[in-house]
């Protein structure tokens, strides 16, 4: 297996992708570090990193080195991307590969900064730095190149970005720090005020893919968890219903919402009308909650569609700009 001269990185708050055109998919693991306390080295990344969280002893601990969808600890960054380009490039690299790292809409300089770096560091020959909205809009198919207006509303983990795009470029955009991780706590915090039971993060995020829905459905889904009662300190079973689920994150959707109508308001007429026609397109994780379209088409009065594979629109528009370079370079790129 040859090594790639080029690699794509959907860097996420909650999961990382690799696309090597060519290739496809070749990595999906959660975006976890796990790092001895004792000398500070890295012991496992992705998916052997994820399985430690919240099982580990003191000597361990479980980075999210991507917080609210910004890079909060560069050296664990940096370990992540090192990881990812020696995995797909195997033990005989020949040559440097061209690194292409989706980054929020609204990064700052600093941060850019530090992301091209981590990946120079980490064994790129060159970096190229783009925008998960324009990434997520050509992976979900919009010709981003044409002269009219096209809305992408991005759900992450850690950010909700919403963009409108003309002629390559971002028109008006917005980056909320609300996504998949805020609504998990937000179910984690209403299942334990209300039923004085503590779960862990997974299992927030295991109710809220099982019964979880923006809108309040008709006949209701249970969802039968286990968790320590605060009172007792013992296990105990619980039933909750997928309204509740709907209620507890109601407070976020609310921001989610509130975001995409932001940069509608900011949006120049002649776009506002494309957008209207064409409506809004969703990707990211976010874009499986159930209803998440309806909720979004009912505040907004613009029809929302969910993209064909959310999860994996990111990282399928850095395989697409990786191998249409030039068509891409002049709307994409901040290069190092």
């Amino acid at each position: 297996m040859a090594s790639p001269r080029k690699i794509g990185i959907d860097l996420g708050t909650a999961n990382s992708l690799v696309h090597v055109p060519g290739r496809g998919i070749v990595i999906n693991e959660p975006s976890v570090v796990a790092v001895s306390v004792w000398d500070n080295s890295i012991l496992a990344v992705g998916k052997e990193a994820k399985k430690m969280i919240g099982m580990t002893p003191d000597s361990i601990i479980a980075h999210r080195p991507l917080k609210d969808g910004v890079i909060a600890d560069y050296r664990v960054t940096e370990a992540m991307i090192k990881y990812f380009i020696s995995k797909v490039s195997g033990r005989m690299r020949l040559f440097k590969p061209e690194v292409m790292v989706s980054v929020p809409a609204g990064i700052t300089s600093t941060e850019r900064r530090a992301v091209i770096q981590s990946s120079m560091n980490a064994g790129a020959k060159a970096t190229y730095v783009v925008k998960e909205p324009v990434l997520a809009a050509i992976g979900a198919g919009v010709p981003i190149n044409s002269p009219s207006g096209n809305m992408v509303v991005d759900i992450g983990g850690g950010t909700t970005e919403v963009a409108v795009i003309s002629l390559g470029g971002i028109v008006s955009a917005t980056s909320a720090r609300v996504g998949g991780d805020k609504l998990d706590y937000a179910i984690s915090n209403y299942i334990k005020t209300k039923y004085n039971l503590a779960i862990g993060d997974r299992t927030a995020e295991e109710i809220k893919i099982e019964i979880g829905s923006a809108l309040p459905q008709k006949d209701e889904e249970i969802y039968e968890l286990r968790g320590r009662d605060l009172n007792t300190g013992l296990p105990k079973n619980i039933e909750v219903k997928s309204n509740e689920i709907t209620d507890a994150i109601s407070e976020q959707l609310k921001d989610i919402v509130y975001t995409v109508k932001s940069v509608l308001r900011e949006t120049p007429p002649e776009l506002s009308a494309d957008v209207m026609d064409k409506g809004m397109i969703i990707s990211g994780g976010g874009a499986l909650l159930r209803n998440i379209d309806e909720l979004i088409t009912e505040a907004t009065g613009v029809p929302a569609y969910i993209a064909k594979d959310p999860l994996l629109c990111v990282v399928m528009g850095t395989g697409v700009a990786l191998e249409n370079l030039d068509v891409y370079k002049r709307s994409l790129m901040t290069k190092k």
